[in-house]
């Protein structure tokens, strides 16, 4: 069956790649009013609306990747409030010629935003033990279930203290909406964003904040209540939500024991999910995946264990200016263009590629429990200092001997001056490679006129054979922790940054000499000078409660 359902992941993967003479499938056109309702509401649960205090974390960005920089703050609802604000909530409203939209602190492909969020509790000061869906349109929790003093118990002595949990669930035909059989790919692109943002946002409460990858999917959706089929019984199927990733945050430390899940079962559920469109579509393809890729339970490990790692130096302090960390996660926004001028100097870049490496105890990887399983494909375009051209990012030196021997045999290798001895960056070819970076990148002009584009190259078809179906999950949602770094990276230096979903595989892989399915493109992404489209009006993220809740 484990072979088969690789067989299925691989198939799905070539099918739902764009090429250069066409792309995959998808809807042909919109519906617009059948646009699937961008808020999941539980109607009928019980509701406890949030106070608005990111305001009050004044740490520094910089302080987000230091080790003990931030005094943690004790768990509690003011503080799960701050919590969910800096990673799942609003950061601003657009409106052009009266449509308005949200946008969100964690990114989204197209806006579009699958992914749910949900706290599991113990009691904590303000809070009664259970499991609570956040709505971030109202900064609210919805409480799905009340832990019994029994189970609320087992909840406590099961997690390390002052912690709790956090989970995330997919919704596909948010994205199959827009993007047809592509959109698996975005959701799991989604999940990795949001994913990040949970983990800064709980470095900036001074937590810790661990993925925990035993509990199979069948596990985290009892948790979270998603697989009650009475309670859905109401929506379409596509209207569900899928399992994703379950996190323990707060006060951890090295060595913890492994969640046991079966020790903590919910009772006196409440709430129905609301309908999301209409209509629905049935892309075929994203349902075998889908259930492909669904993750058995796996043999437990210490979830706050740091995973062996190549040595690196510490990590330099920011180079950016000094500004709070809550205002560069809530003023994050997707670039929809740059001017074609915009420059970094080399040092500037190479302290934005040292981010993207993982060290321990460190934001945003010491939240995945695995090495490593991707690098990045970098076309430099302005950057003072060094040549323009194409390089290559090794976010592990244990794959250079594979990487190189899979690329072009003419490529250069060849170390930039004054790169940091830890930072695996190397020129393969130099030269003008805007067109090309457009070309690969769906033709797109973002990509040529940034100061550098990149595609994330992953150790793909090994990986998912060796380590499980599910891994291939993981890897997009390791893409998704990659451009979320370089999103905060970006808006901290000033520029701005933008996740490229539509690009051409093997039009890339073709650039790098790259054949088979060892390695393989999964995101792309592209930093610049942000061209501001001055039409759009914007509005802070929850001006509409005060009217709401009667302020």
């Amino acid at each position: 069956m484990r072979h088969d359902h690789v067989r299925q992941i691989l198939s799905y993967h070539r099918r739902s790649k764009h090429y250069l003479q066409r792309y995959a499938d998808g809807p042909g056109r919109l519906e617009w009013l059948n646009q699937p309702a961008p808020f999941r509401t539980y109607v009928g649960a019980p509701v406890i609306d949030l106070a608005l205090l990111a305001e009050a974390i004044v740490a520094p960005y910089g302080d987000l990747y230091v080790l003990g920089a931030i005094a943690p703050r004790r768990p509690a609802l003011d503080t799960l409030a701050i919590l969910f604000e800096l990673s799942l909530g609003l950061s601003a409203w657009k409106e052009l010629q009266g449509s308005r939209w949200a946008l969100r602190c964690n990114p989204s492909s197209g806006n579009l935003h699958p992914t749910e969020g949900y706290a599991i509790v113990p009691t904590l000061p303000g809070l009664e033990a259970g499991v609570y869906h956040y709505v971030s349109r109202d900064h609210r929790l919805e409480r799905r279930c009340t832990f019994t003093a029994a189970t609320a118990a087992a909840l406590t002595l099961r997690l390390p203290a002052q912690s709790f949990l956090l989970g995330l669930s997919s919704i596909h035909w948010r994205e199959a909406w827009k993007y047809g059989v592509r959109a698996f790919r975005y959701c799991q692109h989604d999940a990795g964003h949001a994913l990040a943002a949970c983990r800064y946002a709980a470095a900036a409460l001074g937590w810790s904040a661990r993925l925990l990858d035993a509990p199979g999917d069948a596990e985290v959706a009892a948790l979270l209540g998603l697989d009650r089929d009475a309670d859905f019984a109401a929506v379409h199927p596509l209207d569900r939500e899928h399992p994703d990733a379950l996190l323990v945050v707060g006060h951890l430390s090295p060595g913890a024991a492994d969640l046991n899940l079966s020790a903590v079962k919910g009772s006196d559920w409440t709430g129905a999910p609301n309908p999301l469109s209409r209509e629905h579509v049935s892309w075929e393809l994203i349902n075998l995946v889908a259930a492909a890729t669904w993750k058995p339970a796996t043999a437990p490990e210490p979830f706050f264990t740091p995973q062996p790692l190549p040595p690196l130096a510490a990590l330099p302090p920011t180079h950016s200016r000094p500004m709070p960390a809550s205002r560069i996660i809530r003023q994050r926004r997707s670039a929809v263009e740059f001017d074609g001028q915009t420059s970094l100097d080399a040092a500037a870049l190479y302290h934005m590629l040292e981010r993207l490496l993982p060290r321990p105890g460190v934001p945003p990887w010491d939240l995945l429990p695995w090495r490593p399983h991707l690098h990045a494909g970098v076309f430099i375009h302005r950057v003072r200092g060094l040549s323009p051209g194409l390089y290559f990012l090794e976010r592990d030196p244990a794959v250079h001997e594979a990487m190189q021997a899979a690329c072009r045999p003419t490529f250069l290798w060849r170390r930039p001056a004054l790169c940091p001895d830890d930072l695996d960056l190397y020129l393969l070819a130099e030269g003008d490679l805007r067109e090309t970076a457009r070309t690969v990148s769906c033709h797109q002009d973002i990509a040529a006129d940034g100061v550098f584009s990149l595609g994330m190259i992953a150790e793909f078809g090994g990986v998912i054979r060796a380590r499980g179906p599910w891994s291939y999950r993981r890897l997009f949602w390791e893409a998704g922790v990659l451009g979320h770094v370089l999103y905060l990276e970006a808006e901290a230096a000033g520029i701005r940054a933008t996740g490229i979903g539509c690009y051409f595989d093997d039009a890339m892989h073709e650039v790098l000499g790259l054949a088979g399915d060892h390695f393989q493109s999964l995101y792309h992404f592209t930093v610049g000078g942000p061209v501001e489209d001055r039409r759009l009006r914007t509005l802070p993220p929850y001006f509409h409660l005060d009217e709401q809740r009667g302020g």
